[in-house]
């Protein structure tokens, strides 16, 4: 068993590698290497391995846009000091997330994980699966279930499911069904899209994430666009391009 390790702090790495080594003598070791540089390096001209094991923030880059480049086939478990990786984590071949100081008992039950993959599904397509519905359950875990949201020096909590959309304008809000509006912490709408399920939210445009719960129907344009229709008082305008119309409407439909 070849196992590539990825991480750029040597007492980090000489960490993992110990529990590593206590957990699975009979592994090979490879790395550790400390930079995306390396880390290209390695896998464009090394046989792939069969397992890696990689810090999200190496030396000279965030190995996530490493691995969406070169898209490994092998699984990845990845280890970092910051959980708002998660999401983009779980859209690569990753089977758990470890949060550094890493524990023995979390990096062991993230083998018996990769373990099962193995002996379950050697057929790499049953494998892909597998790890495809395993990535789905744990982003499922890692979406977020409500949003704290300022009013004067009052705090509130707002549950995802009573979210109707989310507009930029200046800054980010969302909106309840009743009209209420709250400006968020987000910085972005590419920030919330991460942390939302893709399944219950839809990026309907720059400007604007809608909930399917929500939506009452939406009417076509002369132009080929959507006007999108939400059920809650003095609705935002939401339009779906011509380009986007297909995709929306396959979205919608159960």
């Amino acid at each position: 068993m070849q196992v590539l390790i990825l991480e750029d702090e040597p007492l980090v790495a000489a960490h993992l590698l110990r529990l590593v080594k206590q957990l699975q003598p009979d592994w090979q070791l490879m790395g550790p290497l400390a930079s995306l540089r390396e880390a290209t390096q390695w896998l464009t001209q090394q046989p792939q391995p069969d397992l890696i094991l990689a810090d999200i923030q190496l030396s000279d880059g965030i190995s996530l846009d490493l691995f969406n480049h070169l898209q490994p086939a092998c699984p990845v478990i990845f280890t970092t000091a910051y959980d708002h990786y998660a999401i983009r984590a779980f859209k690569i071949n990753s089977i758990d997330y470890l949060l550094k100081p890493v524990d023995v008992e979390e990096l062991e039950n993230a083998f018996k994980k990769f373990a099962l993959l193995r002996e379950k599904y050697s057929n790499p397509v049953y494998l892909q699966e597998l790890m495809q519905f395993v990535q789905h359950q744990q982003r499922k875990q890692a979406f977020k279930e409500s949003f704290t949201v300022h009013y004067g020096r009052s705090v509130y909590v707002v549950p995802v499911g009573e979210i109707v959309c989310f507009t930029k304008q200046e800054l980010i809000y969302l909106h309840q069904a009743d009209g209420r509006q709250w400006i968020t912490d987000c910085r972005s709408l590419d920030e919330v899209e991460e942390l939302l399920d893709p399944q219950q939210f839809y990026r309907a445009n720059r400007q604007c994430i809608v909930q399917k719960r929500f939506l009452t129907g939406y009417r076509s344009d002369d132009t080929g666009k959507l006007n999108v229709q939400l059920k809650m008082e003095k609705p935002p305008q939401v339009m779906v391009s011509k380009d986007k119309a297909a995709a929306f409407k396959e979205w919608i439909t159960p």
